[in-house]
């Protein structure tokens, strides 16, 4: 029998089986969703199974490919209860599995797709993540899979309720996600993201493919800076966005193919949400050049934008409003005390850690993830200096794995739009609390959600684009369509069925995974699907974050 995705589909006679107490009907389904790619050999080890049969007494084995003998197996017992369309759903841990090699589970007779355990499982991911970059490249900035394009961005200027007819220079940087629009809030946390990997763990992340000097990302953060550079709007404003929502209804087209190349406005805004991101990407840029490059004009200049803008944050609004609406803060004192720390930590003036201080302690534990939730960050900054920022991030550690007792699949948060990044950022929390307090309380929470990414969910599908043997093909994203792939496509992941009932969304193509969907938990894989099926810049930078961490832990 074929197999698919990381189920496995039983036709088995109506005899007792010796390997088991449990008499199986021909057709009972059997589903096994657990990571496709493998574990780290410390870490928990967990699979869930659905079925439509009650499969107590039924002896599941983890199987060592090579020598073909069970490395462990274990009796089914204690259904957990209905779930969706099953009436029996089990989970099955084989943590105490440490020896390394390709596995596979077996039950039945029945075999799963196989899955690695070692402490490399990992490896490429991230670079891979990091591929997806060169795709949202915009401008001369050498993209992948289109030509150079928008190279006249941005043809006029949008201050308040004036259009200026005067053109900015604000080409390059990447489009946000599958459409051809760039934003300074995605843009800049995207940017500090990947500088802050790297400054985590140098060698984790110093991995230069191209042999040139200059780890992969780094140049590829030097793109952002480079447009973040060009957003500096005269003295006391910043261009926030390029283009707006008509690029949403000119049709699929690649972006050097765009009709509106050369109609692309460009949006005047500030706020103290985007002083914080913006200074504290910039600080820790001119840390880095400086030290890795001895590039000491380029870091002059990166420190000079972030002192500058830093000192009009007390005579801006508090959020900046500009644009169409899209990546609105809800809050401006987490990214403020992260731009004050990384400030200190570059020029050491003390007036930016008594800031800091004073932000973080104001933005207390934001129980949440996303580009606009970063508050953990600047407390883990800011921990190095009194070790009760660390209660903040454990807090919300907290927070999260009361959640994951609530559902099957051990999720530590709400469904809503980017859930995916919002679990990978559980599991960055936990790395930074790890390098913290050196605390292993937070693993096996951080491990699930990771786990669920990589297919340990209801669908069986890993959402990385050719990450595992069944993942996402048919992302929202206008190149991915016309070229066929996406290197490092990352799917935003599901929502729930009453939170995508607001937007209408008109399918294109049947649901292959309609039996596993519930009102609670809805994702399909829909090119015409931006809630749950859109990748971003964002999210990439998280998940780079997070699976470079987890190799050679």
């Amino acid at each position: 029998m074929k197999r698919i995705s990381l189920y496995i589909y039983l036709s088995i006679s109506l005899v007792l089986s010796t390997n088991c107490n449990v008499n199986l009907k021909a057709e009972t389904e059997i589903y096994f969703r657990l990571n496709q790619v493998g574990f780290l050999t410390d870490e928990n080890k967990t699979a869930i199974i659905l079925s439509n049969t009650n499969l107590d007494g039924l002896k599941v084995e983890v199987k060592n490919i090579r020598t073909n003998q069970a490395a462990y197996s274990q009796v089914l017992k204690n259904n957990l209860g209905p779930y969706g369309n099953f009436k029996f759903t089990y989970s099955f841990d084989f943590t105490t599995v440490a020896q390394t090699g390709e596995f596979l589970l077996e039950a039945a007779n029945r075999q799963s797709l196989p899955f690695a355990i070692s402490n490399n499982v990992n490896k490429g991911i991230a670079e891979l993540l990091l591929d997806f970059f060169k795709i949202q490249r915009c401008g001369y900035t050498n993209p992948e899979l289109h030509k150079v394009c928008h190279i006249a961005d941005a043809t006029s200027i949008v201050d308040g309720k004036r259009t200026l007819q005067q053109s900015v220079d604000l080409t390059g940087g990447w489009h946000d996600a599958g459409d051809y629009v760039k934003f300074l809030n995605t843009t800049a946390y995207s940017t500090y993201i990947l500088l802050f990997a790297y400054e985590f763990n140098p060698q984790k992340f110093g991995f230069d493919r191209d042999r040139n000097g200059s780890p992969d990302i780094l140049e590829e953060a030097k793109i952002g800076l480079d447009w973040m550079i060009r957003a500096a709007y005269k003295s006391d404003k910043f261009i926030t966005q390029v283009q707006d929502l008509r690029d949403h209804d000119v049709g699929w087209r690649l972006p050097e193919d765009d009709p509106l190349a050369f109609d692309r406005p460009g949006f005047v805004g500030i706020g103290k949400n985007l002083i914080g991101i913006y200074s504290a990407t910039m600080a820790i840029a001119s840390r880095i050049w400086r030290d890795k490059f001895q590039y000491n004009e380029f870091a002059d200049k990166c420190l000079g934008l972030a002192e500058k803008y830093y000192s009009i944050s007390n005579r801006v609004p508090d959020v900046d409003s500009s644009g169409t609406g899209m990546y609105l803060d809800n809050s401006f004192e987490g990214k403020m005390a992260l731009g004050a720390v990384e400030l200190y930590l570059t020029n050491k003036k003390p007036n930016y850690l008594n800031d800091a201080k004073l932000y973080a302690d104001s933005a207390g534990s934001d129980f949440w993830w996303s580009w606009g939730n970063i508050n953990s960050i600047a407390h883990y900054r800011l921990a190095m200096f009194d070790t009760k920022y660390k209660d903040f991030i454990e807090n919300s550690l907290e927070h999260f794995s009361k959640n994951m007792q609530n559902n099957l699949f051990g999720l530590g948060t709400t469904l809503s739009w980017g859930t995916n990044h919002t679990l990978l950022g559980i599991t960055f929390l936990n790395i930074l609390w790890s390098r913290l307090s050196n605390d292993k309380s937070y693993n096996s929470l951080a491990t699930v959600q990771k786990d669920f990414i990589l297919g340990r969910n209801p669908w069986g599908i890993s959402f990385i684009f050719k990450v595992g043997k069944n993942f996402t093909k048919n992302f929202h994203h206008q190149v991915s369509f016309i070229k066929g792939k996406l290197n490092g496509g990352f799917a935003a992941g599901p929502a729930t069925k009453e939170f995508l009932k607001n937007y209408n969304i008109t399918y294109e193509n049947p649901d292959k995974y309609a039996k596993f969907q519930t009102n609670d938990m809805f994702y399909r894989d829909d090119r015409v699907d931006y809630i749950t099926n859109e990748p971003t810049i964002a999210a990439n930078a998280t998940a780079i974050f997070v699976f470079g961490n987890l190799v050679n832990r």
